[in-house]
């Protein structure tokens, strides 16, 4: 497998460069993913705008945390699943929906399981979501602006998720008491 580089703000290209020190600023170090990203620029600069975005949609931290996890799981992201144990801790993430999330369990209510059932749905049918799947998220409360803001959840995770498993990119310090690996 290729080694990618971990750059920092003196590595970077050009214009990475004040998209690191965004991230240093936000994060208090340069995420390993930020670090491998800044290679590319554009993809560096599309993953922190979604992130953005996403932390802006009309989920609260426990429905985040869902659709993050969940994509992070289906994809067997090593990184990403460590990473966003950390975020959701210091979210104030109930432990209950993060280790039934890593552990593929069931989530402590109907509504956060119908939230990962509908997400899991977008990422293995590839957004070719059959109606019955559609209703039931919406039977469960949710709207159909959070339908196109699953997307952009799914969006994010997939820039992520791709990078981790092309870099192998090693998990931050931080995050690695979470270290996981996907069962069976």
């Amino acid at each position: 497998m290729i080694e990618f580089q971990l750059h920092t703000e003196a590595t970077a290209p050009e214009a990475s460069q004040p998209l690191l020190a965004k991230s240093r600023k936000a994060y208090g170090m340069i995420p390993g993913l930020h670090a491998v990203m800044a290679e590319a620029p554009g993809l560096l600069e599309a993953y922190q705008r979604a992130h953005e975005l996403f932390m802006g949609s009309s989920f609260n931290k426990d429905e985040l945390t869902v659709i993050w996890q969940s994509i992070n799981v289906e994809h067997a992201c090593h990184y990403c699943v460590p990473a966003h144990t950390g975020i959701a801790k210091g979210m104030k993430v109930d432990d209950a929906i993060t280790d039934a999330l890593r552990n593929e369990t069931a989530l402590p209510s109907a509504r956060l399981e119908a939230l990962r059932t509908f997400t899991l749905s977008v990422v293995r049918q590839r957004g070719d979501v059959d109606a019955s799947a559609v209703q039931a998220f919406l039977d469960a409360g949710f709207t159909q602006r959070q339908i196109l803001e699953v997307v952009l959840g799914v969006s994010q995770k997939v820039m992520s998720n791709y990078t981790n498993h092309l870099a192998d990119t090693p998990v931050d310090d931080m995050f690695r008491p979470f270290e996981w690996h996907k069962a069976g």
